[in-house]
């Protein structure tokens, strides 16, 4: 998929909301346990409720590497059922790999050629060797983690040096990788304030952004530094949309938080 393919999508559903499927068998609804695969059922439906709202969404494959093999054929039914039914929408694997070199290429055919992911995401720690692999492959993105949204974020990616901090020092050390054009960053709405010093660096670049709902980041604040002429934002909301029900109309509540959500970024999108 290619960056205008994303924003052609984004245009015409007017919503920029990625859902995050990180399946928990303690959590879903009781009844999808009778079946030999509860976790791609729920995703199933999930998605069939949803298709028509989202533009992205997002496993985060701990949540099936914790199953085993049968966790990680979930995950390869999931990502092939989007693929085959709903082509046109953007997939992140939410893995936060990262290593050297030819680990790291492995890891992106993986993700990239076997799984056919459109993004990764990766993180940063190791430098430009660990994260060039991934941009390599055309019309596939790489995700990088700049400043996340849990508590312990700022631990080291606020810490300051040289009147920058690591994280900015992050966004401007990525532009000049090869293929920079492919990276997209991951910015948590629980740092809202950040966006403006961020758009300074990255103008242009996708932010991939959790932490709105559960997580209590606010849309509106976000939106207001964060959104570019082409949108240049992906929403990321999980738990507040895939459990809003645990009972047999699950799929039904996750659609209506969507719409929800959906709504808001639509009115955003029109002021």
């Amino acid at each position: 998929m290619t960056k205008q393919q994303l924003i052609a999508q984004i245009r015409e559903k007017n919503s920029f909301l990625c859902i995050g499927l990180d399946v928990d068998l303690d959590k879903i609804p009781k009844h999808l346990l009778a079946f030999d695969d509860p976790i791609f059922e729920f995703n199933k439906a999930i998605i069939d409720a949803t298709q028509h709202l989202a533009v992205a969404y997002k496993p985060n494959t701990a949540f099936y590497e914790a199953y085993g093999i049968k966790g990680w054929q979930s995950l390869q039914k999931t990502i092939a059922y989007i693929n085959t039914n709903y082509p046109e929408i953007f997939t992140i694997a939410d893995a936060k790999r990262g290593d050297i070199g030819n680990t790291s290429t492995r890891y992106a055919k993986a993700f990239f050629e076997d799984l056919q992911f459109n993004s990764v995401t990766v993180a940063p720690y190791m430098g430009s060797d660990s994260v060039e692999p991934f941009l390599a492959f055309t019309n596939k993105f790489t995700i990088l983690l700049v400043l996340t949204s849990n508590k312990g974020g700022l631990d080291f990616q606020g810490l300051r040096a040289n009147d920058s901090y690591l994280y900015e020092h992050v966004l401007q050390t990525a532009l000049s990788w090869k293929n920079s054009d492919n990276l997209m960053f991951v910015v948590g709405a629980t740092k809202a304030s950040y966006f403006k010093s961020i758009r300074k660096i990255v103008p242009n670049h996708f932010l991939l952004v959790p932490g709105v709902g559960a997580q209590g980041g606010n849309l509106q604040d976000v939106c207001k530094y964060g959104l570019t002429k082409d949108i240049g934002l992906l929403i990321n909301s999980s738990r507040g949309i895939i459990y809003a029900s645990n009972g047999t109309d699950f799929a039904i509540a996750a659609a209506k938080s969507a719409l929800s959500l959906q709504q808001e970024m639509e009115l955003i999108l029109k002021q």
